[in-house]
């Protein structure tokens, strides 16, 4: 039985793809390394900012390149940010049936808590784990561990929705069940070698895998 819900936000249940991948190639449109590809974005996705500025300039010190990126991306937010289908619906059902819920994200607090506000769900998530919020980002297992012990949740009834390899990894090692979400750019595939427990091919398929906890 699922008592607890824990998402990620970009690309799991907040369709962020286009902006995060736009926000890169304007960063480096001139950059030394030249013109960013999708495929090589996408394969850094869900990992720091930092991380992936660093992946992609390499260097070490990218304190430079963090505000172009955030500028751009805050500008093209509402345009270009919206949730997957039936997110709403199926949060709504799980307060509905006494599922607590939370995020947790390597985005930065205020940006996280902008997307949560203008979709209406930041009232649902009982708590919200951001990159400002922990020593070691996912895949560390501390992320997840500092919603579970912030909600007082049992791991082993608590579900980790995510899309990328770091979500399952973190998961995993924070003893919680994990979740891949199908529309994941990174391919289905992928999160079942990492070790999902489900894959979602609908936001949906959570009614199926929490049950009617409440009859």
């Amino acid at each position: 039985m699922i008592e607890t819900v824990l998402f990620d936000l970009d690309g799991t249940i907040i369709d962020t793809n286009e902006l995060i991948i736009s926000s890169f190639m304007h960063v480096f449109e001139k950059g030394p390394k030249g013109p960013l590809t999708r495929e090589g974005i996408i394969s850094h996705m869900g990992t720091t900012l930092e991380y992936q500025l660093q992946a992609f300039s390499g260097l070490d010190d990218v304190s430079q390149l963090v505000p172009l990126y955030r500028t751009y991306n805050q500008q093209h937010h509402d345009e270009m940010v919206r949730p997957f289908p039936h997110v709403n619906e199926v949060v709504e059902w799980l307060h509905g049936q006494g599922v607590s819920m939370g995020i947790v994200t390597t985005k930065i607090r205020p940006s996280t808590l902008m997307t949560l506000e203008k979709f209406n769900l930041e009232k649902y998530m009982s708590v919200v784990v951001t990159v400002n919020d922990v020593e070691n980002p996912k895949p560390h297992p501390e992320p997840v561990l500092t919603a579970v012990k912030s909600l007082g949740c049992n791991p082993e009834t608590t579900l980790m929705v995510g899309d990328s390899s770091v979500d399952i990894q973190s998961a995993k090692a924070a003893g919680v069940q994990a979740a891949g979400v199908a529309w994941s750019l990174k391919g289905e595939q992928m999160l079942r070698d990492y070790g999902a427990d489900y894959i979602l091919k609908d936001m949906r398929d959570i009614y199926t895998i929490v049950g009617q906890k409440q009859e």
